[in-house]
């Protein structure tokens, strides 16, 4: 691939490597898109093409340096991609939110971002069905596996996550909705209790919870059965995922 386009400025091979690159790359960034993350279509492919370019720049210009009499010049060829994934790395950094309830998110968004630096790099190398086989092991493991495993996998892994924030006027109530979650097959996984003062000096209690719940127990059911305890005031109900 030595023909060159626009008068012997740009290389084929470069053309193909920059094309591939953001076609793999669209790829993964449509899957984000879909389901409305920070990290989309044209985030992916910025990426990609990018590092795919800073790779062949990298290995090209090994290639070309001239010997010079008297000094012995070496250079890596991929010194210059090497340095991709560290910046890449603040890309990460920046989708990566942790919220008020203790949840982290962004987490599979950032490792995208990464995997697309991967794409390009290995695409600017030469690395096509390697790639390839890459962004299909992704997608596979991300769009498959987990419904798969939803259904028929074991019972921790079929769990759903749930945050849930109620206020109950009577400490002795607590245990019992602890209790009551315990019988409703919900898992308690973490507990926070807060007093809340009201302006005639009487406490009310905040309780914050983390909870795991099988599919069967879906949001609506969940916030029904607690909204209709007699000593529950205040019910908030977040699906982590």
């Amino acid at each position: 691939m030595e023909d060159l386009f626009f008068g012997g400025l740009v290389h084929t091979e470069l053309l193909i490597k920059l094309g591939f690159a953001a076609l793999l790359s669209l790829v993964i960034g449509l899957e984000r898109e879909l389901k409305k993350k920070p990290v989309g279509l044209k985030t992916s492919l910025v990426i990609a093409t990018f590092s795919c370019l800073l790779t062949f720049i990298s290995i090209e210009s090994a290639y070309m340096a001239e010997d010079r009499v008297g000094v012995n010049i070496t250079m890596d060829p991929l010194r210059l991609a090497a340095q991709i994934v560290s910046g890449i790395g603040f890309l990460g950094a920046g989708v990566i939110l942790r919220k008020g309830n203790d949840s982290i998110t962004g987490l599979t968004t950032a490792a995208m971002i990464w995997g697309a630096g991967g794409i390009g790099i290995a695409v600017g190398a030469g690395f096509y069905i390697e790639a390839t086989i890459c962004v299909l092991i992704v997608i596979v493991g991300i769009e498959v596996l987990p419904p798969l495993l939803s259904k028929i996998g074991p019972k921790r892994l079929r769990m759903k996550e749930v945050y849930m924030k109620v206020l109950i006027s009577e400490t002795g109530q607590i245990e019992n909705f602890v209790t009551f979650l315990t019988s409703e097959d919900i898992v308690v996984e973490s507990l926070r209790i807060k007093d809340i003062p009201l302006s005639d000096q009487r406490l009310k209690h905040e309780i914050e919870l983390r909870l795991s719940t099988l599919p069967k127990n879906d949001s609506f059911t969940i916030y029904d059965q607690v909204h209709s305890l007699p000593y529950i005031d205040r019910v908030e109900l977040e699906i982590l995922h």
